[in-house]
C-alpha cells in the first residue's frame, strides 16, 4: 500500500527530472573544473548521453538508482504495484545496455556513474582521472589541472 494520496504520489512524480538532476549537475560541475569541455543530451546519439566529450570520444551517463535499477538502498522498489515497477525497471535496464554496447560499437567510451556516487566527490574525481587516462592523457596532467583551478 502506498504511502502517499494518489494527489501526492502525482505531485511526486511530475517533479522528477530527466535532465539537468542534481548527481548530474555534481558529475558537471566535477568535469568542468577538471578541465574539460563537453556538450550535454545529445540526441543523435543512442541513449541520449547526459555529458558528451566528443574531442575524447567518451560519454558519461549519470543514471538515477531508482529508476535504472542499481542494486544500492535508493534502487529498491516500492511495495505496491511490483509488477508494474520491475518490468519498468528492467524495460530501463535493458534499453541502457543496448544503448552502451550501439555506443561502443561506433568506437565511444561509455562510463556510467550512478545517483549514490555523486556523494563522495573524491571517488569520483579518481574514477574519472582513471577514465579519462585511457584516453592517452596522463593521470598527472588530469591532476595538475585539478590542482590549478
Amino acid at each position: 500500500m502506498d504511502t502517499r494520496s494518489p494527489e501526492q504520489r502525482s505531485y511526486i512524480m511530475r517533479s522528477v527530472r530527466s535532465a539537468n538532476t542534481g548527481p548530474e549537475l555534481v558529475v558537471r560541475k566535477l568535469l568542468h573544473g577538471m578541465g574539460f569541455r563537453f556538450r550535454l543530451h545529445k540526441k543523435g546519439l543512442p541513449g541520449r548521453p547526459d555529458v558528451v566529450l566528443p574531442k575524447h570520444r567518451a560519454i558519461v551517463f549519470v543514471h538515477g538508482c531508482f529508476w535504472h535499477g542499481h542494486g544500492c538502498s535508493k534502487g529498491r522498489l516500492p511495495k505496491s504495484r511490483l509488477r508494474f515497477w520491475t518490468d519498468k525497471i528492467e524495460r530501463n535496464r535493458t534499453r541502457d545496455a543496448e544503448s552502451v554496447r550501439s555506443l561502443q560499437a561506433t568506437g565511444w567510451r561509455v562510463l556510467t556513474i550512478w545517483q549514490c556516487e555523486t556523494k563522495d566527490t573524491d571517488g569520483l574525481l579518481r574514477r574519472f582521472k582513471r577514465f579519462f587516462s585511457r584516453n592517452g592523457r596522463s593521470s598527472r596532467s588530469l591532476a595538475n589541472r585539478n590542482s590549478v583551478r
